[in-house]
């Protein structure tokens, strides 16, 4: 999501003469797009920003803003730590960015933290310049709604994103219809709860799709041969959407499933609306819709008052559901959260990174395993571009949103399909040689 809040925000300053820079260095104005899920994001933030803004001791007229969820949660607690930073804005205020580099420009600074419900002023931004549409890489963004109504005891979303706002269907069509039509082959569905868009709630358009149906328009588009989605709630993982694997070629068998913990008493103490039981059953039936279906997760370590034996659960849980990735982290106190409103007390630090580490490790495992199964199948990436391998590797993602670094004989360009063979596995990509014309190739996804 915030990546792509920063293509928009990119966006709407081309339509106001600026272009892209490179580097800091050739830049008039400087945006800090921030994240305040975890608090090594926001100290992250703090250090680079006081760097940035003593530059403009040499450069008086360099422009610096801060967006996004630190800019939410903090306001203008930032302008006054930072006298020289011109304006901060939340992430629901995209659309005043523009006027706030004018003021910026007329030594105004500004302060835009307000909660807006309007969709029109959420979602109807100018059209997307190709340059910020992501085309030349085949894939692009489309958002579907925004906040989050669930108010999870760890999470700072639903303070710094708002409650739960969903889209008008016609304007997610229209929208990824124009994305096709300027070669987007792979479209990713965006939203915080992103499966409880359309239900039955104060946020919701009158007449609206379910999310399923959803999907199964944007797969009708014509030109969308891949559809994605995240990041999902297991207590919206419906039926047809489950259902959903199995019948639409276009989306992609592959699910990010946060799960945060394998523990039912700790998932209940984090307000997860869900037990253990009934992860593993949303887990197993997405597998009967998709046999080959591959899942990843998000998972939290050292939560207030997990035991060494619930954290074994978890560990037992990723050992059952076989994990082709996922993201864990220790357990990061945020401001305004039912747990820091608590006083909850943390696990030990050290026992926190054990567990950590541990985890970790097991995923690592798990994620070889599941690499190595795949050596000798072909597979279909689109091209992202130079490997970070180096050499003359390529580098795409498959539809299981495996990394896939190539080897290929023929000329090729971003945004295109290509049929690879896999060869070896490592712990973090598959390794593999092109098949064929790269321009050209293409392997229906089911």
């Amino acid at each position: 999501m915030n990546q792509h809040d920063a293509e928009k925000m990119a966006n709407l300053l081309h339509h106001e003469g600026y272009a892209a820079v490179s580097s800091v260095d050739g830049a008039d104005v400087v945006l800090i797009h921030t994240c305040s899920v975890r608090d090594k994001a926001e100290q992250k933030l703090y250090s680079e920003l006081g760097s940035l803004l003593a530059q403009k001791d040499e450069r008086p007229d360099l422009i610096v803003g801060v967006g996004g969820c630190v800019a939410q949660q903090e306001g203008g607690a930032l302008l006054k730590r930072f006298p020289k930073l011109d304006f901060v804005f939340g992430p629901q205020n995209l659309v005043h960015l523009p006027s706030m580099v004018e003021s910026a420009i007329a030594r105004e600074r500004s302060l835009r933290v307000d909660y807006d419900d309007d969709r029109q002023a959420r979602f109807e931004l100018p059209e997307r310049h190709p340059e910020f549409q992501a085309g030349n890489s085949g894939r692009a963004f489309v958002t579907v709604m925004e906040g989050c109504d669930l108010f999870c005891t760890y999470c700072i979303v639903p303070a710094t994103r708002g409650r739960e706002v969903s889209r008008s269907s016609e304007e997610i069509l229209a929208e990824a219809s124009a994305l096709a039509n300027r070669g987007v082959i792979e479209l990713t569905l965006l939203g915080q709860t992103v499966n409880a868009y359309g239900r039955a709630r104060p946020g919701r358009v009158d007449g609206e799709l379910r999310f399923a149906t959803l999907i199964r328009r944007v797969a009708e588009i014509a030109g969308i041969e891949r559809v994605r989605f995240t990041s999902p709630h297991p207590i919206f993982m419906t039926e047809d959407l489950i259902g959903a694997y199995g019948e639409v070629p276009e989306l992609c068998p592959h699910i990010h499933l946060p799960v945060q913990s394998g523990s039912t008493r700790v998932l209940e103490a984090m307000s997860r609306r869900y037990s253990r039981e009934d992860y593993l059953r949303t887990a197993e039936a997405l597998r009967t819709a998709r046999p080959d279906l591959a899942i990843s997760t998000d998972l939290i370590v050292g939560f207030p008052g997990e035991s060494r034996s619930e954290f074994e659960e978890t560990l037992s849980l990723v050992s059952e559901v076989r994990f082709v990735d996922s993201y864990s982290f220790k357990y990061s106190e945020r401001p305004g959260t039912p747990a820091q409103r608590r006083g909850l007390q943390s696990v030990e630090p050290d026992e926190a990174q054990d567990r950590l580490e541990r985890l970790q490790a097991l995923q690592k495992r798990l994620t070889l395993e599941a690499h190595q199964a795949r050596v000798g199948s072909r597979t279909t990436v689109l091209v992202d571009g130079a490997s970070r391998r180096g050499g003359e590797r390529r580098q795409g993602r498959d539809p299981y949103n495996r990394v896939v670094n190539f080897t290929a004989t023929s000329p090729m360009v971003r945004g295109v399909l290509c049929d690879i063979d896999v060869t070896a596995a490592t712990p973090h990509s598959l390794l593999g040689v092109a098949e064929g014309d790269c321009a050209s190739g293409s392997l229906p996804l089911r």
